[in-house]
């Protein structure tokens, strides 16, 4: 799934992205109000993880906003307030869940889910390229049919160069996709981890490098006739 994160103490987003990301999940972080907007209007997310008490624009009024802007997407409050009355100003804004502060990265996963389900979020669609396949939903990816077995740090890598095949990504913009994942220590570099995603797909039987060197600049998905 797709999931924004709208949270303005690096410690609460980072943990969750983090934990979202090993999940398997494509995550985006805004840290006040009106990025949290900006991201919400400007792409398409399942979830969203909305903090009341925010810079700019406070999470009740986002989320209003964003109901009145038809947004489909589930929001989930996560906030320190837990009056009665709180609860109830955020599910009247058009929120689908209330979570208080302080609360279990686990619970926060359960809650997603148990959304999810209720809310029948669709799956995403399968990404094709050649004789690549990536299945978001599942977090599959083989080549020629053939399963190809990645960490999580190699997985994130691969997926954001298959939903954007013609962008070049720059070794800190990859970087950025891996941190926090427990298979990638801050002595891994993005070299290790293509060159390691580059193996395997030749063990899957793999006619092709799926992952193109632009000089000076970074890697991108490789032509799919070359």
């Amino acid at each position: 799934m797709r999931i924004l994160i709208v949270e303005d103490d690096p410690r609460i987003h980072q943990s969750l992205a983090d934990d979202l990301r090993r999940q398997h999940h494509a995550v985006d972080v805004a840290e006040d109000g009106l990025s949290g907007l900006d991201f919400a209007l400007t792409d398409v997310h399942d979830v969203i993880l909305l903090d009341i008490l925010l810079p700019g624009l406070d999470g009740l009024e986002l989320c209003r906003r964003l109901r009145a802007e038809k947004s489909k997407a589930l929001i989930l409050m996560i906030t320190a307030r837990d009056e009665v009355g709180d609860k109830v100003s955020a599910l009247d804004t058009g929120a689908d869940d209330y979570l208080v502060k302080p609360f279990d990265l686990a619970e926060v996963s359960a809650r997603i889910r148990a959304l999810s389900r209720r809310q029948r979020v669709p799956q995403e669609p399968v990404l094709e390229h050649g004789e690549l396949r990536l299945d978001p939903s599942r977090s599959l990816v083989s080549c020629n049919g053939a399963p190809v077995p990645l960490t999580g740090a190699e997985y994130a890598i691969f997926e954001t160069l298959m939903r954007s095949p013609l962008q070049v990504f720059s070794r800190g913009m990859l970087r950025n996709k891996i941190a926090g994942f427990s298979d990638s220590s801050e002595h891994d570099s993005v070299k290790t981890h293509i060159t390691n995603i580059r193996r395997k797909f030749r063990l899957a039987g793999g006619f092709h490098d799926p992952i193109e060197n632009v000089y000076g600049v970074g890697y991108r998905l490789a032509d799919s006739r070359s």
